[in-house]
């Protein structure tokens, strides 16, 4: 069976529900708001095939190893919402309807990395996991070393960020910023847990998926310092919000 596939289109479904749940409590729900989620699909798709496609520059892989790249497929989203919303002149943000859909999205979707990828690199810590000799581009497995859990590492991630999201969608009232915070947050996790992921190695010891997210962190560090200084975070804080 395809698992990986198929915990793949359980995200989509899951996070699908998830957005128009978020945009019918806030009122948001619409025609405009469904091409967006369109947008969404349809640039996450383009953008999955694209990223993996490039780790290997062979037309042949584009169908074969697009479908693997999370940076890559939020990357595609993020300009699928972009361009659609464009399209439609719609001006409303939807950023904070995304965000507690794209964490338990992901935490569904993961499940099926976990069990057909290579979990991570070499470790001697008890909670260190075996898998088949059969996975590919796992030498670990070939030797039946005890390896990182990396994918187990993200799911817990993503369900505790859409608890923390829920948590705070009415605490954020500013348009955007919940969905900031998110992107930072998982930016920030995604490039600690590539240190125990199996991905290459390419320069000063980083692999590809964290040179990707170098520019984006320091852009990220200068949005959230920006609504920092502002007081946009002070309900999360439970400071005195500023007049």
């Amino acid at each position: 069976m395809p698992l990986h596939e198929i915990f793949v289109g359980l995200g989509v479904l899951v996070a699908s529900v998830v957005f128009v749940r978020e945009a019918r409590r806030r009122g948001a729900l619409s025609e405009q708001s469904l091409v967006a989620v369109t947008g969404a699909l349809v640039g996450g798709a383009i953008g999955m095939r694209l990223a993996g496609w490039m780790e290997t520059l062979d037309l042949q892989d584009l169908w074969l190893y697009g479908s693997r790249s999370i940076l890559g497929g939020l990357t595609g989203a993020y300009a699928g919402v972009l361009i659609a919303k464009r399209i439609i002149g719609y001006q409303e943000r939807t950023g904070d309807l995304f965000a507690p859909a794209v964490a338990l999205g992901m935490a569904v979707g993961r499940i099926g990395c976990h069990l057909t990828e290579a979990p991570g690199r070499p470790t001697d810590l008890p909670w260190g996991v075996h898998a088949p000799p059969a996975t590919p581009e796992c030498p670990g497995c070939l030797t039946g070393q005890a390896m990182h859990p990396s994918f187990v590492y993200e799911i817990i991630f993503q369900l505790v960020a859409y608890g923390a999201l829920v948590w705070a969608r009415d605490r954020v009232t500013r348009p955007g910023e919940l969905f900031t915070l998110y992107l930072a947050g998982y930016a920030v996790f995604r490039f600690l847990v590539e240190f125990t992921r199996a991905n290459e190695t390419v320069w000063l010891d980083l692999t590809r998926p964290q040179w990707f997210l170098v520019p984006g962190l320091l852009l990220l560090a200068v949005r959230v310092g920006y609504g920092w200084r502002r007081g946009r975070y002070d309900a999360l804080l439970r400071r005195k919000v500023r007049s």
